[in-house]
């Protein structure tokens, strides 16, 4: 159950492995993979080539990029996540597990794993959340964890 939070930054020392933050959707649209192949430089057939997907892959259609996915579920507005006081990402690992199609909408679902004091950042503490990403079936699309730095609560 995503926890719901209503105002307040959250500092490191309000984490604890479980909690868990899940975001509003967003729609993959075809002008999103356009744009990012346009942007990436990534114009593999399996993103800009309709015809060439369907006869030559087991997709229904072109497929989003996995970069585009995860930047754009990185991106979305998740209450309780948005408020943490977020110092830097120190890593960010997905696993690419399921095709994302233009017209699919994405959710985040971010659970807290593991908080610990940073060594070298007295009231910071480095903590690690799992990341699932959602189609609108509730299929798991991308999984992996994001590193982050949090600071103290902030007034």
């Amino acid at each position: 159950m995503a926890e719901r939070y209503l105002s307040g930054a959250l500092g490191f020392a309000d984490l604890r492995p479980g909690m868990c933050f899940e975001s509003a959707g967003r729609t993959v649209t075809e002008a999103d993979i356009v744009a990012f192949a346009g942007l990436s430089g990534d114009f593999n057939q399996l993103h800009v080539d309709e015809e060439w997907v369907k006869g030559n892959t087991p997709f229904r259609s072109r497929i989003a990029h996995g970069l585009l996915v995860l930047s754009v579920s990185s991106g979305l507005r998740t209450p309780g996540y948005d408020a943490l006081n977020i110092q830097a990402y120190l890593s960010v690992h997905r696993d690419m597990v399921a095709p994302t199609y233009p017209g699919d909408t994405i959710v985040a679902v971010n659970t807290v794993t593991d908080v610990r004091p940073s060594g070298s950042r007295p009231g910071h503490g480095v903590v690690h959340i799992a990341v699932e990403v959602r189609n609108q079936e509730g299929e798991c699309v991308q999984r992996g964890t994001d590193t982050l730095l949090i600071g103290p609560r902030e007034a």
